[in-house]
């Protein structure tokens, strides 16, 4: 984003974009308790808005590490003695602001149902392979119908998630680059299963992405539309 604070932080509208993500836990019904996973030094800061904002089922505060996939596994170790293994866990990014209710409700839903859920759309463009002869040309392509894009909120029960992570720590699997909870997964060799997704659900990486994430929450939803 190339700001002086971390995105999460950037104040829209006199809010923080972290806020913005965590109301939408706190109002869910089926959401008992939340932890954030907090750049090491900003505890304060996220326990102070919190306050601010009556996010209080806000319950863990706890320092991130090195990369996203430490800092998911401190989060998941910090809850070892606060939760049951039946028990469902969210895993979310803080800067997907946008999140709708349906979307945390199918997620839970399907992980209730198969033990973990991942948010999913169809994707919609057409995809091609680089030539590797000459990157600047392809003669191979992915048909869509095959892929779906997956982002966050994903689901897992407890038990599952933090034997997953330990096990892949200890044998270096599917925690480096690019890897994810959903990635770490398959790589162990389990099977996931999908959950309803929404486009709204952006991830502000950019200054233009913020552009987006105002245009909507300031836009007027269209009643008549089915």
């Amino acid at each position: 984003m190339g700001q002086d604070i971390p995105k999460q932080f950037i104040n829209v509208f006199d809010k923080p974009v972290l806020i913005y993500t965590l109301e939408s836990f706190q109002r869910h019904p089926d959401v008992d308790a939340i932890a954030v996973v907090c750049i090491d030094g900003w505890q304060t800061m996220v326990d102070a808005y919190a306050k601010q904002f009556n996010i209080d089922k806000l319950q863990w505060i706890v320092p991130g590490g090195g990369s996203v996939q430490e800092s998911i596994c401190n989060g998941v170790e910090h809850l070892e003695h606060e939760l049951d293994p039946e028990d469902i866990v969210i895993i979310h990014d803080g800067i997907r602001p946008l999140i709708d209710a349906d979307v945390l409700t199918d997620v839970i839903q399907v992980c209730e149902r198969y033990g973990n859920a991942v948010t999913s759309l169809p994707y919609n463009e057409q995809i091609f392979v680089i030539n590797q002869d000459d990157p600047s040309t392809t003669v191979q392509y992915v048909p869509r119908e095959q892929l779906r894009r997956v982002s966050t909120p994903q689901a897992y029960r407890y038990g599952k998630l933090l034997a997953a992570y330990r096990k892949a720590f200890k044998e270096n699997i599917g925690i480096h680059g690019s890897s994810y909870i959903n990635t770490m997964m398959v790589d162990l060799g389990e099977t996931l299963h999908f959950a309803k997704g929404s486009d709204k659900n952006i991830k502000l990486t950019t200054k233009g992405d913020l552009e987006l994430f105002k245009a909507y929450i300031t836009a007027d939803e269209d009643t008549w539309l089915k």
